[in-house]
C-alpha cells in the first residue's frame, strides 16, 4: 500500500490570461452526479465579473484586428492541445454528467471536432454573410461583418463541456472576446479548459472563465456598460427575464436561451451570426456613360 497523500487539484478562476483565486476568498462544494465530494470551486464575486470585463475588452482590440484566418489557425491550437489531455476531459466530463467513460469520451470527441469546425469559419463567415451589393447607381456597395465586441456568455448547466465549447466558441472565432460563467453544478471542465487556452496561442483576455453561483456572476455582467451582447444560453426561464431586463439598459444585444436536445447536432452558424454588426460601405465609381467606366 502506498503510503503517499493524494494531491488534489487546485481549481481556480481564468482572468486576463492569469488564474487568480476569487477576490472574495471564497470557493464553494463541487460534487459528481452521485453526490460525491470533487473539488472546491472559487465562488467568484461581482469584483471578479467586473474584472473579467476589463481584460475582454483590453484584449478586444488585438483580437478582432487579427487575421480572420490568424484566428482560425489559434482556434486550431487550441483543439490541438485539448486532444493531448483527452484523458483529463474525460474524467471530468464522466464525473459531473454521470456518463460512463465510452460515453464521456464520445462527448471530449465531439467537443474537440467542435473546436475543429469552428477553426474552419473564421474566415469564411464574411463570404457567407458579407458581399458586394447590387445598386442602381454609379457606386460600390460593399457589406462586412464586424465583431461586436464584448460578449457574456451564460454556459449550460447541463452540458459541461460539449455545451460550453458550442456557445464560447463561435463567440471568439468571430473577433468577440468572451467573458464566460460556467456551469454551477459542474464547473471544471471549464475551469480545466482555462488551463488550455492559458498553455495555447489565445491571447490573454479574449476568453475569460468564472466560476460560481450563476444569478450572482450573471446579474452584474447583464448591467455592465462595458458588455455588449449576452448569450443566456445557461439561464432558466425566470433568470433570463431579469438578464433581458437588466441588459437593455445599455442595448446590448440578447441571445435568449434555447431548447437543445443534443448538443452533438452540427450548430449552424446562428451562433457566429448573433453576434456579429454589418458594417456597409458606399464608394462613387465615378462616370458611367456609354464610353464605360471611369474609376
Amino acid at each position: 500500500m502506498s503510503d503517499r497523500l493524494s494531491v488534489f487539484k487546485t481549481y481556480k478562476l481564468y482572468v486576463g490570461g492569469k488564474f487568480p483565486r476569487s477576490e472574495s476568498g471564497r470557493v464553494y462544494e463541487v460534487t459528481d452526479a452521485k453526490g460525491q465530494w470533487l473539488a472546491n470551486a472559487p465562488l467568484s464575486s461581482r469584483k471578479d465579473a467586473r474584472d473579467a470585463v476589463v481584460a475582454a475588452r483590453k484584449a478586444f482590440s488585438a483580437w478582432s484586428g487579427a487575421t480572420a484566418y490568424n484566428r482560425g489557425q489559434i482556434l486550431y491550437r487550441v483543439a490541438e492541445m485539448l486532444e493531448g489531455r483527452k484523458a483529463q476531459f474525460v474524467r471530468e466530463v464522466a464525473d459531473a454528467e454521470g456518463l460512463s467513460k465510452s460515453k464521456a469520451a464520445d462527448q471530449v470527441d465531439a467537443t474537440i471536432d467542435r473546436w475543429v469546425w469552428y477553426a474552419g469559419w473564421t474566415d469564411k463567415i464574411a463570404q457567407v454573410v458579407g458581399g458586394g451589393n447590387p445598386v442602381a447607381g454609379p457606386y460600390f456597395n460593399l457589406s462586412t461583418p464586424e465583431p461586436t465586441g464584448v460578449v457574456a456568455v451564460v454556459a449550460p448547466q447541463e452540458s459541461s463541456f460539449l455545451g460550453l465549447v458550442s456557445v464560447v466558441a463561435p463567440v471568439i472565432a468571430t473577433g468577440n472576446t468572451a467573458v464566460v460563467v460556467a456551469s454551477e453544478k459542474s464547473p471544471l471542465p471549464s475551469l480545466s479548459l482555462g488551463e488550455v487556452l492559458a498553455t495555447s496561442d489565445v491571447p490573454g483576455g479574449v476568453v475569460n472563465i468564472l466560476s460560481g453561483r450563476t444569478a450572482e456572476i450573471a446579474t452584474p455582467l447583464a448591467a455592465h456598460q462595458d458588455v455588449n451582447a449576452i448569450d443566456l444560453a445557461g439561464a432558466d426561464d425566470v433568470l433570463a427575464k431579469e438578464l433581458e431586463i437588466a441588459a437593455a439598459d445599455n442595448l446590448k444585444r440578447v441571445l435568449r436561451p434555447q431548447p437543445v436536445d443534443n448538443w452533438s447536432t452540427p450548430p449552424g452558424i446562428d451562433r457566429m451570426t448573433a453576434f456579429l454588426e454589418t458594417k456597409t460601405v458606399w464608394h462613387p465609381t465615378g462616370s458611367l456613360g456609354a464610353s464605360g467606366s471611369s474609376y
